[in-house]
């Protein structure tokens, strides 16, 4: 376990509307967590913001104090990018809301959104962006990390259908990405990784999808996994495009019962 220095805050504070939580304050440990218990870090503060003005000022202090910084969406990092020892969190789970646009099928939501926050407001207008499995993973790390799911192939990944982000830079400067502003950052952001801005919202091209859709789910021992292979590698290639295959290992077992399951269901993660 790491020590954390007590540091000065004062000036954050005051520059944020959001919460600024440090060791040993009340909260602190529900802010430090994340979605992997495995991870188990102490940041020096925990800067929960409320706007990208917050995200800028958290920028800015962590660039004068020289402090490593972890951007938290939904915290479901599975290596821990949501986290850091004896840094900053700049976390973006207070800022979750989702606008849409149906007339020209666009969808805007900030970088601490749920993907079952952007399939409910998308949905209600008969959209879906091609996104992941999981309602609750945040859209930015899975987007900026490419973003495969349900739709994939009809609608592309997720990065696929991104049209423009609002960008907070290593100087604080707010900006807007997009083929037309900033388009070097913007080319970045679609597959570069990391660290090239904090990006605190995203503005996605829809596909008409829904309301129901059809869904399988079949189940093989682990004996019959080069049988299961197999057949899943013969099949997907002739599988219409409106159908996205997708295999998954797992040690809960199925009930005897349950070989085979099918359904119809609205379009949720």
């Amino acid at each position: 376990m790491t020590s954390t220095t007590s540091r000065d805050l004062t000036a954050l504070r005051n520059a944020m509307t959001g919460a600024v939580i440090e060791p040993g304050q009340d909260g602190y440990d529900e802010a430090r967590k994340v979605w992997n218990a495995d991870i188990d870090r102490r940041p020096a503060v925990v800067a929960q913001c409320a706007s990208a003005q917050d995200v800028a000022a958290a920028i800015r202090y962590a660039t004068a104090e020289g402090l490593e910084v972890a951007v938290r969406g939904g915290a479901h990092s599975i290596s821990g990018q949501s986290a850091v020892d004896d840094g900053i969190v700049v976390d973006l789970s207070r800022m979750r809301a989702v606008a849409v646009d149906p007339e020209n099928r666009r969808v805007r939501a900030q970088g601490g959104a749920l993907l079952a926050e952007l399939d409910a407001a998308a949905q209600a207008h008969g959209l879906a962006v091609p996104a992941g499995v999981i309602g609750h993973t945040g859209i930015a790390g899975l987007t900026l990390g490419g973003g495969m799911g349900w739709l994939t192939r009809i609608g592309g990944l997720t990065i696929d259908t991104l049209v423009s982000a609002e960008v907070v830079l290593a100087d604080g400067r707010i900006v807007r990405a997009s083929a037309g502003e900033e388009p070097d950052l913007f080319w970045a952001l679609r597959g570069g990784g990391g660290n090239f801005g904090v990006v605190t919202e995203f503005e996605f091209r829809c596909h008409t999808v829904g309301p129901v859709i059809q869904f399988g789910m079949f189940f093989w021992g682990l004996d019959q996994g080069v049988e299961a292979l197999r057949f899943a590698r013969d099949v997907a290639n002739r599988l219409p495009r409106e159908v996205t295959p997708m295999i998954l290992a797992s040690t809960r077992r199925p009930r005897p019962s349950c070989r085979s399951s099918t359904s119809s269901s609205p379009v949720t993660s």
